[in-house]
Parts: C-alpha cells; sequence; structure tokens
C-alpha cells in the first residue's frame, strides 16, 4: 500500500513518519490518507479473512484439535506458556499500561495546548519541536553505532566493526531498494547480515541498535554445533533486539550532543516501550476470540474488535468522527493474515528487556555479564531457563508488570523534568545574553 504526498508515492510505514512533523493539519491529512487507503482494500481482506478463518480452523480439526489457537500454540512450540498465560498479560498491560498512557496524554494535550487530543497528535514531540536527525549519513550512523555499542561492552563494538570489514551491512536507503530492516544469519559464514533503509530518523537509530542486538546474539553462538542451536525462538531473538535499544539509548549522547535533544530521543523511545505494549496485546487477545468463534459473522467480528480496541486504548485520545478507521484497523497487521498468534512474542521480549535494562541501571557489570551468557545459550535451553539466566523472571501475572510499568513511568518523570529544567536554563541564558546585548 503507497499513497501521494507532496507529489511523491510513498509506503504507509514511511509516510506515518510525517506525522512526527510540527504542522498540525499536515499531520491530519497524512493520517487521513493512510487510513483512507487501508480501507481500499477492506472488502478484498475481510473476504480473504473469512477464508482463512475457515480454512484454519479446519486445518487444526484434522490435526485433533479443538480450535486453530491451541493448534498454533503446539505448531510454534510454546512449550513455556498456556493460552492462559496470554490472556493474564493482556489483562494486565490493560490494568498497568493503560493507564500511565492516559496520564502522559494528558500531559502532551496540555504541552501542545489543545482541547482535544488527535491521534494525528501522538507521534509529534510534545514540546512541538520537529524531529530529531541524530546523523547525516549511513556511514555517520555505523561510526556513530559502533562507539555505542562499544560503550555498553567493548566486543559488542567490535562484532559490528567486523561486519563492517567483511561487508555485512547495507543500511542506506536507495530507490528499488526493498523496504524495511532485518538481521539475517547466515550458516555458512557463521557471520549476521544487517539490512534497513537509514533516512536519518530516530527510528532508523532505533533499528541499527535493534538489529545490531540480533546481530551480536548469532554472533556470540556461531560456534555451537547444531544449527536448531543457533535458531532461536522469537521470545529469546527479540529480547536481545529490544534490550539493546534500551541499553544503548543510555550511551545516545554520542548521537545527540544537545542536551535537550538527547531527552528528547530517550523520552521517544520510552514512550515508544510502552505504546506498543497495548497494541500487541489487542492484536493477540482478537485473534483469541476469533479462533475460539470460528462461524462468527463479520459484524460479529466489528463489533468485538471495536470492543477489544477500546479497552486497550487511551481514554484521553478523542477518536470521534474516525470510527470507520477505526473498524478495520487490524487490517495493517501482517501477522493476522500471515503468521497468526505470532506477535505476542514482541510484548513478552519488551518486558524482559524493561527488566535487564532495570538491573543495567541497578548493577550495570552484572546485568551485562548475564545478558550475554544468556544471549551465548542460543536455543539450548528452554525460554523460562535463558530469562533466569539474563538474571530477570518469566511472569505474566499484574505484580511485575505494575513493578516494570513504575519504573518506566519514573524514567519517563525524571527525563522531563531533566527537559524542563533545561530549557528553563536556556531560555534564562537567553535573556541574560539579550540583556547584556
Amino acid at each position: 500500500m503507497t499513497i501521494g504526498v507532496d507529489g511523491k508515492q510513498m509506503t504507509l510505514q514511511k509516510a506515518s513518519v510525517l506525522l512526527e512533523e510540527p504542522d498540525r493539519a499536515r499531520r491530519q491529512q497524512v493520517y487521513t490518507k493512510i487510513n483512507e487507503r487501508i480501507l481500499e482494500d477492506t472488502q478484498a481482506l475481510e473476504s480473504l479473512f473469512d477464508e482463512l478463518v475457515q480454512r484454519r480452523d479446519q486445518m487444526a480439526r484434522n490435526a485433533g484439535f479443538e480450535n486453530f489457537r491451541d493448534y498454533s500454540f503446539r505448531l510454534l512450540n510454546r512449550f513455556d506458556y498456556l493460552p492462559e498465560d496470554c490472556l493474564q498479560l493482556h489483562q494486565s498491560i490493560a490494568c498497568e499500561i493503560i493507564p500511565i498512557l492516559d496520564e502522559l496524554n494528558l500531559a502532551r494535550r496540555e504541552q501542545l495546548d489543545l482541547d482535544q487530543l488527535r491521534p494525528w497528535d501522538l507521534n509529534i514531540d510534545a514540546c512541538g519541536e520537529g524531529p530529531l536527525h541524530p546523523f547525516t549519513d549511513a556511514e555517520d550512523l555505523l561510526s556513530k553505532g559502533i562507539e555505542c555499542l562499544s560503550k555498553i561492552h567493548p566486543d559488542f563494538g567490535r562484532i559490528i566493526s567486523l561486519m563492517r570489514e567483511r561487508r555485512m551491512l547495507d543500511l542506506e536507503s536507495r530507490p528499488g531498494k526493498k523496504p524495511g530492516g532485518y538481521n539475517m544469519p547466515l550458516q555458512l559464514t557463521k557471520l549476521p547480515f544487517i539490512f534497513m533503509n537509514a533516512t536519518r530518523t530516530l527510528y532508523d537509530l532505533r533499528t541499527l541498535m535493534h538489529e545490531s542486538g540480533h546481530a551480536i546474539h548469532f554472533y556470540l553462538t556461531r560456534n555451537l554445533e547444531l544449527i536448531s542451536s543457533r535458531r532461536f525462538p522469537s521470545e529469546v531473538s527479540e529480547l536481545a533486539a529490544m534490550t539493546m535499544e534500551l541499553l544503548a539509548m543510555d550511551h545516545w549522547q554520542v548521537f545527540f550532543p544537545n542536551e535537550a535533544n538527547l531527552i528528547r530521543a530517550r523520552i521517544n523511545q520510552l514512550e515508544n516501550v510502552l505504546k506498543v505494549l497495548p497494541w500487541i496485546a489487542t492484536i493477540d487477545q482478537f485473534q483469541h476470540w476469533v479462533y475460539a468463534h470460528p462461524q462468527h459473522t463479520r459484524e460479529e467480528r466489528k463489533a468485538e474488535w471495536l470492543t477489544i480496541l477500546k479497552a486497550f486504548s487511551s481514554k484521553v485520545v478523542d477518536y470521534s468522527d474516525l470510527e470507520r478507521y477505526m473498524e478495520f484497523l487490524w487490517h495493517k497487521q501482517l501477522h493476522i493474515f500471515e503468521v497468526p498468534f505470532y506477535y505476542i512474542e514482541y510484548g513478552i521480549a519488551q518486558l524482559g528487556a524493561i527488566a535487564i535494562w532495570k538491573r543495567y541501571r541497578e548493577t550495570p557489570a552484572q546485568a551485562i555479564k548475564d545478558y550475554v551468557r544468556a544471549l551465548k545459550l542460543g536455543h539450548t535451553r528452554s525460554i523460562g531457563a535463558i530469562y533466569q539466566a539474563a538474571g530477570i523472571e518469566f511472569r505474566f501475572d499484574q505484580e511485575y508488570i505494575a513493578e516494570l510499568a513504575r519504573f518506566v513511568r519514573e524514567e519517563i518523570r525524571s527525563l522531563i523534568d531533566q527537559l524542563n529544567a533545561v530549557n528553563r536554563n536556556n531560555a534564562s541564558s537567553s535573556v541574560r545574553g539579550n540583556t547584556a546585548a
């Protein structure tokens, strides 16, 4: 799917970056175009999904399962947790994460001086500033990225430097290049390869840190004898990648010499950490319902989707007159069509990443030592055992999620206080300078 903006065709993912721009009317225009484009394929996607649900239900029953959800859990080799654990995680996120997002959105609405906070206001910097540009080109991104990773652990920087020497990085965006980003483990040479499309955004910085986490994970396991030991379950591979994003954030001075911009970038990162969790829960809970009720009608499906979406949405954001966009918002999540039930792993890994970062703040050396030890295990242990090796717990209960949520919330509050102090100092310095002049 693409839309036209300023005479150029761009993917919805690339167009969504424009939602960070200060011009509110332009953000609304882009938001509208994105969602109108999604609606163009509504009937085709609805028909496709009707067929997928019926075929998947039949597959499950042919294999002796009561429903496709139970079949999928076996297919995905989920031995460490059950469907009931996922439902508990959904509830924990609704109870502990949504209130924090409400609090942040109230502050955002006040800071932007808006009567209503609309969905196209959620990605703009709360200070109303333009998008951050942490690097100039792909080489600058890579050089700074290696320096940043070396500050976490010297070996991390050395691994990415080796990849640069061996031409195992393709970072620059260029015409005709496939969109997206990923890390590809090359089993014969036992080297990782990172592919992405860098365009000077904060998102690109996060992508490099994320994919570097995957690359370092594979490199640390390159000498494990069995290839199966070097193929990690997503709950573990994404733990490596999402943790690297948070660990690197503590060393982003490399990218942001300006203190205010550094703080803005960190706030943006932590807000994204919280925002993704309710959406993951929404998509997963929706699929639990769909395959438990395979004979549902389209209207029943739409009603259930809207109920679930509302439960995991901030009450502060005003979606009035946008209901028709909300009804089929799940169509944009490719996982539902191509890899059903594969998505909750990101939520599990994100919580694990927060837990490791929390330890890093408390005991840096030990946290990194345990993180590396866990990565080196590859897939030679269960998911729970690998999390334990990393020094964290593999839990889904509300008490545990509340502990992690409080930590992130306090970090964001601290950063906001720091940013306010920096802005006051800058304003005071400006006044003094003008007075002296």
